[in-house]
């Protein structure tokens, strides 16, 4: 059985001609239903019960999450090409129409041509399409999940996990014993790692924002979870990149470009790849099975195998931002920016001597990521902390954990596991929660104990003995995309609140947009829009034949902080008069003023210029 699957806003469909002679006796007339999962069915050769009450098992889970309960079932004979008999096809569709009592169902007229018009809704889970077959019933991975999935990411879910929280005074306490009445936050944490569903039912509010602003969307063409960024989006994306890549040089990293694919068979992969658990994009190429990196570490490690080391070098420190990296992650998971399957990640590893020098460079690097995040406008009341630990680790290195915590300020959560799973003994996160109760990690860090032997890396201690490093995994920001859905998430919140929502100065696409009241008064403006670009500002003009407050509203809707509209008056003063969309009021300021304000709000931020034209009647209208 096949099946395409839509969450449709409407459908309306009309029969035309009967096609077989079987075809179902109806009166034909057009029908017209709202707020409904159509499902179009085409039924196989070999298909019996079992496939229909496994195929409706299915249908009816997924229109769980998505919340609807209306059903109609389309036969489609055009999804293949091995349909069973006509009677065998209408016998089963009524059984699946039968066994769906609980759902509002109908079916569409067996054996009739039909004309139809639908509108399906625009969220992740909208659109799916599923193979049933006898052989592939009670299966839980699709088939390229199942092509190479590590022995880590299949004993993730068996791993024993103790969940507690860990208070700044260093009190551990069981989840059950804590009182989470000042942090509801962490209590939204604590049940979502707990429980480790991951699947979205509903697309978050940032979705509909990175539309909106020209941001971000789905890339039909390419596989689910790799998005595409317009303009303001690659933009913001490329700000965001260069000012943590600045943040981990000023740190001490050295930068690195490493290959995106790798050889599954070579000895250091297939080990490192059972103790990571991610699932991943496979290739083969010329005898070659390879696959799509899923971070940077298996090439900063083969560098690393390369270098001779004194401990006098360490901790030494490599740096890549990975354009990309690749996880396949599942697809009920994927939505908008927060989950994708491409995604770019800041990646530094630290080799260090011993684990002494280990805990001191990841209090640097804690200390690191949370400047990296205040910086960015994601401030400690945004996240949550998470910390994961062997009991052995927990209990030889008490001291250093708790001063951790003491640096967050706040009780965090904690997974203590009894042995050691993974390749670390301890891994901590900063996690931002959102308003649909998912929780999402930013900067993390983790304390690795095999790679070293793993990958042959080595140094030269003071006694002249070669040993192994510890190495450290930071990402002082998580996934850039990441980073740009907490900046959404949180100005969807203060849409909510009544508030209006504002990028950080020194990431907004336009920072200043000047509107002449008249075209007499564009000369003017071309002069002071680059008058003000000669000083790192990005300026657009609205030079469109549109109401003066069209022009304006446009302004506050593109999110543009300061807005100077030039007529007679502002032409013949020396000072400029400057609407201010956070303060809601209008100002004058000389040139010089207006220069520093804006320069204290962007002071040791990188900076580009317009990456759209300059005069908005040249500019293609974005349809979302």
């Amino acid at each position: 059985m096949r099946i395409l699957q839509l969450h449709c806003d409407s459908i309306e469909y009309t029969p035309t001609k009967k096609e077989i002679k079987s075809a179902e006796e109806i009166v034909p007339e057009t029908k017209r239903l709202e707020e409904v999962v159509v499902v179009f069915v085409a039924i196989e050769n070999g298909d019996d019960s079992s496939v229909v009450q496994s195929a409706i098992s299915q249908i009816k889970n997924s229109m769980t999450k998505i919340g609807c309960k209306k059903l109609l079932l389309y036969p489609y004979a055009h999804l293949s090409s091995n349909l069973a008999a006509p009677s065998t096809a209408l016998s089963l569709l009524k059984e699946m129409e039968s066994s769906a009592t609980e759902l509002e169902v109908s079916h569409s007229p067996f054996g009739w041509t039909k004309s139809y018009h639908l509108k399906v809704k625009g969220h992740p889970l909208a659109e799916s399409s599923k193979i049933v077959t006898k052989e592939n019933i009670g299966e839980k991975t699709s088939p390229e999940e199942k092509e190479m999935t590590s022995e880590a990411l299949k004993g993730e879910s068996k791993i024993t996990s103790y969940w507690k929280i860990l208070s700044p005074d260093g009190a551990l306490e069981n989840i059950g014993d804590f009182n989470f009445s000042k942090y509801p936050k962490l209590e939204v944490l604590a049940k979502y790692e707990s429980a480790k569903k991951r699947a979205v039912d509903e697309p978050p509010p940032h979705v509909a924002l990175m539309k909106k602003m020209g941001i971000a969307d789905y890339e039909p063409a390419s596989d689910s979870g790799n998005m595409r960024f317009f303009p303001n989006g690659r933009l913001i994306k490329s700000l965001i990149e260069r000012f943590v890549t600045d943040k981990v040089k000023e740190y001490g990293g050295y930068e690195v470009e490493t290959p995106i694919m790798y050889d599954s068979h070579h000895p250091s992969m297939v080990s490192y790849f059972n103790r990571f658990p991610a699932r991943q994009y496979n290739i083969d190429s010329e005898g070659k099975k390879l696959f799509l990196r899923f971070a940077a570490c298996f090439g900063q490690f083969l560098m690393a195998n390369e270098f001779q080391m004194s401990y006098k070098n360490l901790p030494y420190r490599l740096y890549e931002l990975t354009r990309y990296s690749f996880r396949r992650e599942q697809s009920g998971e994927l939505v908008g920016l927060r989950r994708l399957r491409a995604f770019t990640m800041p990646d530094c590893h630290a080799f260090c001597k011993d684990m002494a020098q280990s805990i001191e460079e990841i209090k640097v690097r804690f200390d690191l990521s949370r400047n990296v995040l205040k910086e960015l406008g994601i401030i400690e009341s945004d996240y949550e902390m998470a910390i994961r630990f062997t009991e052995d680790f927990y209990n030889e290195n008490k001291s250093s954990i708790n001063e951790l915590v003491k640096k967050h300020g706040r009780p965090v959560l904690v997974e203590m596991w009894k042995e050691k799973f993974f390749y670390f003994v301890l891994k901590w996160e900063f996690n931002f929660v959102d308003s649909m109760g998912k929780a999402s990690a930013l900067s993390t860090d983790q304390i690795d104990v095999e790679n070293g032997n793993r990958y042959g890396i080595e140094f030269v201690d003071e006694h002249n003995t070669r040993k192994n490093p510890i190495i450290l995994h930071n990402s002082p920001s998580g996934a850039i995309e990441r980073v740009i859905y907490v900046i959404l998430e949180k100005a969807a919140q203060e849409i909510k609140e009544g508030k209006k929502p504002q990028f950080p100065l020194w990431l907004a696409p336009t920072q200043v947009r000047v509107i002449p009241l008249k075209e007499e008064f564009s000369k003017i403006c071309d002069n002071l829009a680059d008058k003000l670009s000669s000083q790192n500002i990005r300026v657009d003009i609205d030079d469109r034949n549109e109401t003066i407050g069209k022009r304006i509203r446009d302004a506050e809707r593109d999110w543009i902080r300061y807005t100077l509209v030039i007529g007679e008056k502002e032409a013949n003063s020396e000072n400029l008069s400057i609407r201010d969309r956070q303060t809601g009021n209008v100002r004058e300021l000389t040139f010089d003023d207006f220069i520093n304000e804006i320069s204290e709000q962007t002071k040791g931020k990188p900076f580009t210029g317009l990456n759209l034209p300059k005069y908005l009647s040249q500019r293609p209208q974005l349809m979302v």
